[in-house]
Parts: C-alpha cells; structure tokens; sequence
C-alpha cells in the first residue's frame, strides 16, 4: 500500500464547505415523532418529567402533527393512555380504543401523507403494568400474550394504520402477527419490530407519559434484553427479520451505539433507533440548569445515532430538530 508522504494542503475551514463534506447527513424525513393520546381527553395535558411533550386529546394530536408535516417530518408513532386498565388489556385491542380512535383521525387528516406507526402492546392498558398476560404466579405467559398482540393488530390495521409496532418483545411475536395480519387481508400493513428492547433504567418519563406502574414494584428484565449483553441483539434481530419484519429497531439509542453500529453491518432492512424519554429528559434538565446547551446536545446525539448506522430516528425532539436543520 501507497501512502502519500506530503501534508494535505488544509483548506479554509467555513460552515458552507463544512456542510458540504460533512460524511453524515440528518433530514426532517429521518424522524419518527412520538405521541400520546390521553382517552377522553379535551385539551393537551403536559409530562412532568417530558418537558415540552404532552398527552394529547383527538384534536391536539393534528394540530401538531400539522406543525411537524410544515417542518418536513413525515411520520408519527402513537401510543395510547386509557382511562380504564384490566387484568387482559382489553383496550389495546378494542375497536374504540384510543389508539384505534387516534390512527383514524390522522388517516382521515393525512391519509398516506403521514406514514402512522401504532406502538402495540399491552403495558399501558394492563392494570398490572406488564407488557404481556400475567399468569398465577404472577409471570409473563409469552403463548397467550401473542393471540391478544394479534388482535391488537387487526384492529390497528382496520383503523387504518400503516405499520404496526410491536414493543412486548414476546418471542414469535413478530410472526404471530405477520401471520394474522397477511390471513386478514392486510399485507400492506408493515411491521416495526422492537427488535433489540432493552431492560433500561432510561424509560422513567414514559412511563409517567402513559400512566404506568409494575406491579409489586416488578421490572421486565425476564423478556427485555440484558444490558451486558451485545451478540444477543443480534440473535434477537435475526429472528425478527426471519418472521416477516419490515423495519428492525434498537432501543435505547445513545447508550446502544455499538449495538446499532453492530446490526446496521449484517441487516439490509431499514433500521431505526430510539432516542427513549430518559435520553431526552437527561438533556432538557440539564439544559434548564445551565450545565449545557440542550439544542446543541440533542442536535450531536442525533448525529450519533446516525452515524452508528440508523436510518430513522424516532425522538421526542424531532419537531424541534427538522424545524433547525
């Protein structure tokens, strides 16, 4: 091998020329905005713990759903807060449940203009706070979780939604509802698969977005990844990729770096990462003491993110991110 044994002439350094070479690239159209619909709700209510994000009503939610079109975001992830729980999560699959109610005001608003993701699980909606079935002794039963994660489907998919996001991380659950969704004539109907879902401590604010608490003080860790482990993911995204995946996904993002970096090298589909509540709050509270500058922070961790390998970015600062750049 050759190498040239002269300095390389350093050019004038300016922000046109700086943009120009720049080797990673943000666009408004990188993002996913996440909402929450709060059921029955008449006007936004804000998150203590998510400065600036909210818990919208049906009408809220398109009044800023147009602020992010005009700021070139062409997609949405929404995630429902009911006003009733139960042991099964009977909402999360009802026909007139909040989410259902929300994917069809925005399809009826947009139509294909706004690619609607509908996050499908059962967390918000089990009065147990699990993301599955709770069996006697009070663990998650994996098989009879995903006949409700099909039904969650179909009903998102008859409401109108474009992709589906399965959050649970069941195993088969992917296949499962691959499977339901093809049987019922909604092929068209992708799949957003939490692929690498990690047992995180950075889901704190979310939580208090969607009013959920585990019970007995319980966590997820026996079916969300283990933060020490790294190969797993990619066993994980495999498996989702060989039952019908669209779109793989790592969550959380900026502490996951190298598992993005480590997918983005043996996957082809479209992978997208999560810039999780944690992430975020973490920036906004240190921001409003001084210690740093927030939009120049959120800004750098995007480019991260997106330097690690992801192709889209779903982030509670997306609308203020495409309205900057």
């Amino acid at each position: 091998m050759t190498y040239l044994s002269h300095r390389p002439r350093r050019l004038r350094s300016t922000p046109a020329l700086r943009d120009l070479v720049a080797e990673s690239k943000l666009s408004p159209s990188d993002f996913i905005m996440p909402y929450f619909v709060l059921e029955d709700a008449t006007e936004p209510q804000g998150i203590a713990s998510l400065d600036g994000v909210y818990q919208h009503s049906l009408s809220s939610i398109i009044q800023d759903i147009k602020q992010c079109y005009e700021a070139g975001i062409k997609a949405v992830i929404i995630f429902g807060v009911p006003v009733h729980k139960n042991s099964l999560g009977s909402g999360a699959y009802a026909r007139d449940g909040v989410v259902q109610k929300a994917v069809r005001e925005v399809r009826n608003s947009f139509g294909d203009d706004i690619v609607i993701f509908a996050d499908l699980c059962l967390d918000e909606y089990t009065d147990h706070g699990h993301c599955g079935l709770v069996d006697r002794n009070g663990r998650v039963d994996n098989d009879s979780t995903l006949e409700l994660y099909q039904k969650i489907a179909l009903s998102q998919a008859e409401a109108g939604v474009h992709f589906v996001a399965p959050s649970g991380m069941m195993d088969g659950q992917v296949q499962a509802i691959r499977s339901v969704l093809d049987k019922s004539e909604f092929k068209d109907v992708g799949i957003l698969a939490y692929s690498a879902k990690y047992a995180s401590g950075l889901y704190g604010p979310f939580r208090d977005a969607v009013n959920v608490r585990i019970a007995d003080g319980g966590d997820r860790r026996s079916y969300q990844q283990d933060y020490r482990n790294a190969r797993e993911s990619l066993k994980e995204v495999f498996l989702d990729v060989s039952e019908g995946a669209d779109i793989v996904m790592v969550k959380p993002a900026i502490t996951y770096l190298d598992v993005i970096s480590r997918v983005r090298e043996v996957v082809d589909l479209p992978l997208c990462a999560y810039h999780v509540s944690g992430e975020y709050a973490m920036i906004k509270a240190a921001s409003s003491l001084g210690w740093i500058d927030g939009e120049a922070v959120a800004l750098e961790q995007m480019y991260a993110i997106k330097r690690a390998g992801a192709d889209l970015i779903i982030s509670y600062f997306a609308k203020d991110i495409a309205r900057r750049i």
